[in-house]
């Protein structure tokens, strides 16, 4: 058996969190299958409820609005199952977005603005992971000072000011976050899928395929399972962190310019308070903060219910202030309910 083979054999004991039990034993343990019922519930209640949410386009804005989310969240999940935090994200949305943003305003074109766009998030997940994983800056402090730093650099290029003018490809940046994809659906209307949420579901496929196929993958739960374990076994924990916090900063960037395009417009305060809900969608969906746990899907599934219960309170004129009590209750509730099933596996 070569080194490589021995590594990832080893790699098999130290992710030894995933479970190999079969049948609705094992589903019904998971939390990401209990908050998908929810979300399930919330929907058919609230369709009962309401006339106006089971709409086409009360549904087409749900999915587009939980996408930008959803998007980021799975990139958060990465950097929670490590064992870490990034409070960054929403900072490096609007830098990502004001870079493609003026980038297009002095003409550039649109097939150079998103690599160049992508790239500036790219560098800020960089600075995160070389800070925290080989300066050793707990991820805390180096997100949390990213934060301002990402914002302030937004608000240095723009000189502060609202951009709605993106030069001659205007129009493709516009269709890029703002249009859809029609599709024709026996014995109903053409139903139509926002971009963002194409974007949102490629990833989605592509992020859970990494997760669980890839040595990648396997390293990532390795760390946050028992990370001086997946040092003795040869995993590149380093290299790996740096990777990830790049992943999540790159999410953020896609999400940054699908954002503005749809939008047609952006300001510095795009993206304030954004980390709160995307680490909220990661927490709810399944992830441990304490790392070794997570899935894209279970990121997405949170995303959707926190934009569900938004929207409820919208159409059953509930003051939206209360949207930060529920949000901030599912937290609590989803860190209760995995300390509790942790606690009954152990006895």
């Amino acid at each position: 058996m070569n080194k490589a083979a021995s590594i990832d054999a080893s790699l098999q004991e130290v992710t030894g969190g995933r479970s190999r039990r079969n049948g609705w034993s094992w589903l019904i343990g998971q939390q990401t299958f209990w908050v998908s019922v929810a979300a399930v519930l919330a929907f058919v209640s609230l369709t009962l409820a309401s006339d106006v949410f089971a709409t086409q386009q009360n549904l087409f804005n749900v999915g587009r609005n939980f996408a930008f989310v959803a998007i980021i969240a799975i990139g958060m999940t990465a950097v929670i199952v490590t064992g870490g935090i990034d409070l960054s994200v929403g900072a490096t949305l609007v830098l990502s977005g004001m870079v493609i943003g003026m980038a297009m305003h002095a003409g550039m074109s649109i097939w150079l603005a998103v690599p160049l766009a992508l790239a500036v998030s790219l560098v800020v997940g960089a600075v995160n992971g070389v800070l925290i994983a080989y300066v050793g800056v707990p991820p805390f402090v180096v997100t949390l000072g990213m934060l301002s730093i990402a914002r302030s650099l937004a608000m240095v290029l723009s000189d502060n000011r609202m951009v709605y003018s993106f030069g001659p490809d205007q129009p493709a940046l516009l269709a890029l976050g703002g249009g859809f994809v029609e599709l024709s659906v026996p014995f109903v209307d053409a139903v139509r899928i926002p971009n963002p949420l194409v974007f949102m579901a490629v990833l989605t496929l592509l992020a859970s395929l990494a997760f669980r196929w890839t040595r990648w993958g396997r390293h990532l739960f390795a760390i946050g399972g028992n990370e001086r374990a997946a040092v003795l076994n040869g995993v590149p924990v380093k290299a790996v962190k740096v990777s990830v916090y790049m992943f999540c900063a790159l999410c953020a960037g896609i999400a940054g310019i699908l954002e503005v395009g749809w939008l047609g417009t952006i300001t510095t305060g795009l993206g304030q308070g954004m980390e709160l809900t995307v680490i909220a969608a990661a927490v709810i969906g399944g992830a441990n903060l304490s790392g070794g746990i997570g899935t894209a899907f279970g990121a997405v599934v949170g995303a959707a219910l926190i934009e569900v219960i938004r929207n409820s309170l919208t159409l059953l004129g509930i003051s939206t202030f209360w949207q930060g009590t529920f949000v901030g209750s599912f937290i609590v509730i989803a860190v209760l309910f995995d300390r509790l099933r942790s606690r009954s596996s152990s006895d």
